[in-house]
């Protein structure tokens, strides 16, 4: 059994922010299922909000916030994370990363929503710099041990072992190398293992991201909230041989215009803030036209710039698509929406405490009440940072617990799998469906279907895990069906159309609104 004072699993930024802030004081380990940075962070191409020009103000930060976020967002954590924002840079400067700069200062970019530039980036490669630079302060850093690709397979709670004592006292993890599963053992745990876009047949996320947190969560007895605000990214690169290849929110603030096929522009039939709508309001839009007119996608163009403004802003961007045959400086680019970012997640305060003593939850795990009913872009990542210290510090304050002995995974009565095909079918049948029955417009009938396929996919599943050495895909699985039911019960319960939940059978708001909390089973 592995002893530690905190277990982080997850690697991206919010697990490593929170990482390095605990190292001083702690024996911390980070658990992550692959390498250290094949999550989500390393893909966020825009950048970081933060107030930090004159003429902006905390004020218009979270203003623009609860806009976008239709009057879901939680005021107290909103505010907290615009005002801890700028140290957060601060932070990362001092560390390192390399942001981009114009005239001897920051260079600020502005994107969908914001009512000002504010968006902090390393040009069109944000997260990926952000994540090279965390890793690199990380493996040099005493008292971090790493533990890469160790899939998380359950929390372990004294609630689950007989005790009196429901907290968090551990868990078990599959090492991939060794094929064993193994004890880890904590009085903390902090959560930060991402989103669940692996649910949905398209989407711009990496293969990492399904759910683990938030399902692990669940079973332990957390609530969870929102899950059924699932932002779908306006622009994902439509091309056979492009996986996921997002075309960053900063094209269109830098005046990217969507147009059809034969090059008329659309957005400002929908919204009075064209291509600057939040991100709900145009992937409707694309969704939309690309219905109405019959086509497989629409075009983002930003040709109009110049070779050389495309080169410094989104090099990466311009060199993907010249991979593909696509010159942006000369042709529009083909995009379509795909499911981005999970706003809701596992119910946590402004520490990043969850229902579960010891337990945390950081980063797009949780649902700290910052994003509502829509995420305003570029929130997530400084989320990410402000919530990290703030679990760290609350670690750091928290009274010292009995450490429990937790007993050996039990795999006596277990074979290995005859047939794993039954996995990936599943897999593949539960995101077909969860795109065609709960994707960017939703009907009672469609979320009635996809519970009726849930509910079997789960009976097959749990089945298959209790009666089989567990594997990583069938771990993934397991979670997913367990976040796609909580995302369709949650759209059941909402009967109104707010921000990125949108039903023909509800289309008006519902007043007064409230978020969705969903209370797992009492064992």
């Amino acid at each position: 059994m592995h002893d530690f004072d905190v277990l982080i699993v997850g690697s991206g930024l919010a697990g490593l922010s929170a990482a390095l802030h605990l190292a001083p004081t702690h024996r911390v380990a980070v658990l992550t299922k692959r390498a250290l940075n094949d999550g989500s962070s390393a893909w966020a191409q825009g950048g970081i909000a933060a107030v930090l020009a004159a003429g902006d103000s905390f004020d218009a930060h979270v203003e623009d916030t609860l806009v976008a976020g239709a009057g879901l967002c939680d005021p107290e954590a909103t505010r907290f994370v615009v005002e801890h924002a700028p140290e957060t840079i601060g932070w990362l400067r001092e560390l390192g990363v390399p942001f981009s700069e114009e005239g001897g200062g920051l260079h600020l970019t502005r994107e969908g929503g914001h009512s000002q530039r504010r968006i902090v980036h390393v040009t069109d490669a944000t997260g990926a710099a952000v994540q090279q630079t965390l890793i690199e302060r990380v493996r040099r850093t005493p008292n971090i041990t790493l533990f890469e690709h160790h899939t998380l397979v359950d929390l372990v709670t004294g609630t689950k072992l007989g005790l009196d004592d429901p907290a968090c006292l551990g868990l078990y993890a599959l090492d991939d190398e060794t094929d064993e599963v193994l004890s880890f053992r904590a009085p903390h745990t902090i959560l930060a293992t991402g989103g669940a876009g692996k649910v949905y047949l398209y989407t711009t996320n990496p293969d990492t991201a399904t759910g683990d947190g938030i399902a692990a969560a669940w079973r332990a007895g957390c609530r969870v909230s929102n899950m059924e605000f699932i932002q779908f990214h306006p622009t994902c690169l439509f091309h056979p041989h492009a996986k996921s290849f997002l075309i960053s929110e900063a094209v269109r603030g830098e005046g990217g215009l969507l147009k059809l096929p034969d090059g008329t522009r659309f957005m400002p039939r929908h919204d009075e803030r064209a291509e600057l709508a939040p991100r709900d309001v145009v992937a409707r839009a694309i969704d939309f036209e690309m219905k109405k007119h019959g086509l497989d996608c629409v075009y983002l163009d930003i040709s109009h710039q110049s070779p050389a403004f495309l080169k410094e802003h989104f090099p990466n961007i311009l060199a993907r698509c010249a991979e593909l045959g696509i010159d942006i400086t000369r042709e529009p680019i083909p995009v379509v929406p795909a499911a981005h970012y999970t706003c809701g997640g596992v119910l946590s305060d402004l520490a990043g405490r969850t229902d579960v003593p010891g337990l945390y939850a950081i980063g797009e795990t949780a649902c700290t009440g910052l994003h509502g009913a829509n995420r305003l872009a570029s929130n997530s990542l400084v989320e990410c940072m402000v919530f990290a210290r703030a679990a760290a510090g609350a670690i750091a304050a928290a009274a010292a617990r009995e450490r429990i002995e937790l007993p050996a995974w039990d795999e006596s009565r277990v074979t290995d799998a005859d047939e794993a095909v039954v996995i990936s079918h599943n897999w593949d049948e539960l995101r077909r469906f969860m795109w065609d029955y709960v994707g960017i417009v939703r009907t009672n009938k469609r979320l009635e279907r996809a519970s009726h396929r849930i509910a079997l996919l789960q009976a097959e599943i749990q089945e298959f895990y209790a009666n089989f050495h567990v594997t990583r895909d069938l771990l993934e699985l397991r979670n997913l069906v367990q976040v796609a039911e909580l995302i369709v019960r949650s759209a059941q319960a909402r009967h109104e159309s707010r921000g990125l939940h949108f039903s023909r059978d509800y289309p008006s708001l519902a007043e007064p609104t409230a978020p969705t909390v969903l209370v797992p089973p009492a064992d």
